[in-house]
């Protein structure tokens, strides 16, 4: 009952200031990707418009009313005291109160049962919705699998007055559960909004061309993002320019000035001359192939990859890290390391049987440990994974050549380090840290 009434009150004073300010409000939705191209879009419009945008995920039913306006979110061991809560809606209310000082809202939504984006249909009307991409997320609570998951993200589509969609992961048989009135597409295999790569490479910079839809002329600019993956949201950004009216050679600097966001494809110097590549704020099958992909362009003496488990996929669980570990090449990757039970049980045979050598472990810091004593000068680590329980970030911790660089990591704040020292603990008490599966 708390909770509702809390969320009722987020949700009215929402609605107050939509009423009397009217700034543009662009959201993003998707199974993956939301962070990366939310932050790209902001970066796109920060130099022509004010922009709203939090950093972080915040993109649950209570958190995004508060990133809307700009109030911080509580932390985690507080958000049950009442007077926690009596004190955001203070700050709700100077924000209606003060004078307006944003054009644009860029904020994304979560979703983890169908259903939960119809709560934000109750008291937000997107002018722009993005929809990044229809692959496995949650699959324990959408029974009906792919189209139950299609139908959720699409669903955004009815409620906003232009959609912009991924052509490249959201298939075409989709359509039937998406508005299609008013919708535009964009990606790197086709769309009315393309980019494509010309020269360069992933850690040294992506030369691109956009050509956006009825524009003859096209964009080009050096993107420092790593993977096609991480281009697409690019694509998002400029496709969301250009049709807000910002000059090509505004939106040129502006792409070239992005950087990845914590936690998905971000290079760090890491140890003997090496490059960390840290993807480990969370893991699906297409995020995992596709960050393999990257890894594989890469001119390095050594590929590492390590790859930890990949939660919440339900009965698509074997099948989905069965599928990364048949990507795995053996050509291309001189170790595939794996973390937590599902990785260990079903992607590292898969990719033991592909050829490749392999190494298991039930915790990060046992992983990271292996790994700085097998790395090899100017190596190239991959590392990605899923959160709970397996934590793959604290792999990365002992692979960085800075130490103060553990600040650019996923997960680094009190609550944080302390759930996952409780979780290291309970582990701690199993005999067995490693399993030798070579």
């Amino acid at each position: 009952m708390f909770k509702k009434y809390v969320q009722w009150r987020l949700e009215r004073y929402v609605k107050k200031y939509f009423k009397k300010y009217h700034p543009t409000l662009i959201v993003v939705v998707g199974s993956v990707g939301k962070t990366t191209t939310k932050t790209a879009i902001a970066n796109v419009l920060v130099g022509h418009y004010r922009v709203q945008l939090e950093p972080g995920n915040h993109n649950s039913p209570l958190s995004v009313p508060l990133a809307i306006m700009g109030v911080k979110y509580p932390p985690m061991d507080m958000v049950h005291s009442i007077g926690t809560w009596r004190q955001v809606f203070k700050a709700m209310k100077s924000r209606i109160k003060a004078p307006q000082g944003v054009d644009v809202i860029v904020q994304e939504l979560g979703t983890d049962h169908p259903g939960d984006l119809a709560v934000y249909e109750k008291y937000l009307k997107p002018d722009i919705a993005v929809v990044t991409a229809v692959t496995p997320e949650h699959m324990e609570n959408f029974p009906g699998g792919l189209n139950d998951v299609a139908k959720e993200e699409l669903s955004i589509t009815n409620n906003a007055n232009l959609s912009v969609v991924n052509y490249d992961d959201v298939d075409n048989s989709f359509a039937q559960f998406a508005n299609t009135n008013n919708m535009t597409d964009y990606g790197i295999g086709g769309g009315e909004n393309q980019i494509a790569v010309v020269g360069g490479d992933p850690l040294g910079g992506y030369q691109v061309e956009f050509t956006a839809a009825n524009r003859q002329q096209p964009i080009r600019a050096t993107v420092h993002v790593l993977g096609n993956h991480m281009l697409r949201s690019i694509a998002a950004a400029l496709t969301i320019g250009v049709r807000m009216g910002i000059p090509d050679n505004e939106l040129a600097t502006a792409v070239e000035q992005i950087r990845p966001v914590a936690g998905r494809m971000n290079p760090l110097p890491g140890r003997n001359d090496s490059v960390i590549i840290d993807d480990t704020y969370n893991s699906s099958p297409v995020a995992a192939i596709a960050a393999l992909q990257t890894l594989y362009q890469i001119e390095t003496p050594q590929r590492i990859a390590v790859l930890g488990s990949m939660n919440e996929l339900g009965n698509f669980t074997q099948a989905a890290h069965q599928q990364v570990g048949d990507f795995c090449d053996p050509m291309m990757l001189d170790w595939v390391i794996t973390i937590g039970d599902d990785a260990n049980n079903y992607l590292l045979p898969a990719a033991k049987k592909k050829g490749c050598q392999t190494r298991a472990f039930r915790d990060p810091v046992a992983a990271g440990t292996f790994i700085s004593q097998i790395m090899e000068d100017n190596a190239v680590v991959l590392v990605k994974g899923s959160q709970n329980g397996v934590y793959a970030e604290e792999a990365t911790k002992i692979l960085l050549r800075n130490p103060s660089d553990k600040d650019k990591l996923v997960r680094q704040d009190g609550y944080w380090l302390n759930r996952k020292q409780q979780w290291y603990d309970e582990l701690s008490n199993r005999t067995e840290e490693s399993l030798d599966n070579e």
